[in-house]
């Protein structure tokens, strides 16, 4: 499996990279639907690990045909 996000780095919203997965609205409708990758809340810190992240696309991950 290639890594999209660095594995040992934490992510917060406003970070570049997170919009590979979507803007900073889709992550918020996904956390409040509970369907986007898992993360920390953390006051009204929203962080996301890179191997969550990871782990998340890989599971979205569609095998050409």
């Amino acid at each position: 499996m290639a890594n999209l996000f660095d594995q040992n780095r934490n992510y917060v919203l406003g970070d570049d990279e997170l919009n590979l997965i979507g803007d900073r609205d889709k992550l918020a409708q996904w956390r409040h639907k509970s369907m986007g990758p898992a993360f920390y809340r953390l006051g009204r810190k929203i962080i996301y690990r890179g191997a969550d992240l990871n782990a998340w696309a890989e599971a979205r991950r569609v095998e050409g045909g």
